[in-house]
């Protein structure tokens, strides 16, 4: 008989919410900022997050991971990698250097627009959107909307954080995007 856990996934899941840490009332009263950098910091929990982006996606058919700036390119250059797969990013305005494309979306107070080069991915490519976490879902939607302009199929978005209480899951699967979360944190 194996002394394997009966849901390894779930184990490794609470092990890497373990290692984020909240930081009350930054970068504003009220708020509460799920920081990664202990996460990525300890070399176990970077380990275990990234294998469990692979489980996930090793079998899918990918021809990228897109991540989303800034945290997005943390993780997601080393799923990326170790799926065999190109990376692209999803960069803030201008920080780009050829040519782009860019989606505008609402923040709660303003706007943000975000960009990719128009040549990143193609017709038919088969994509996932990686990034730290899932908030108002205001991001991923652009970069969704991004990637499918350029003719890509978004297979999923993927994030560690899923902040439920701020309305972006649901957003994003309401808009027809499946999303796959190692964790959650409720209110904001």
């Amino acid at each position: 008989m194996s002394n394997a856990p009966a849901n390894p996934s779930a184990e490794a899941a609470q092990f890497v919410k373990s290692l984020i840490r909240t930081v009350p009332d930054w970068p504003q009263p009220g708020v509460q900022f799920r920081d990664i950098t202990p996460l990525i910091g300890h070399p176990k929990g970077l380990r275990v997050l990234i294998d469990l982006f692979v489980e996930r996606y090793v079998d899918a058919k990918l021809d990228y991971v897109a991540g989303l700036d800034a945290r997005g390119f943390i993780i997601g250059p080393i799923v990326a990698y170790e799926l065999n797969v190109g990376f692209i990013p999803i960069r803030k305005i201008g920080k780009l250097p050829y040519k782009t494309v860019s989606e505008t979306y609402k923040l709660e107070y303003g706007e943000a627009t975000v960009e990719i080069h128009e040549d990143a991915c193609g017709k038919g490519d088969r994509v996932v959107i990686v990034d730290d976490l899932i908030a108002t879902g205001g991001t991923m939607m652009a970069g969704k909307l991004l990637l499918e302009r350029l003719g890509a199929s978004v297979v999923e978005g993927a994030a560690i954080i899923d902040l439920p209480d701020l309305g972006g899951s649901k957003l994003l699967t309401d808009a027809g995007l499946s999303l796959f979360t190692v964790t959650a944190f409720g209110g904001h």
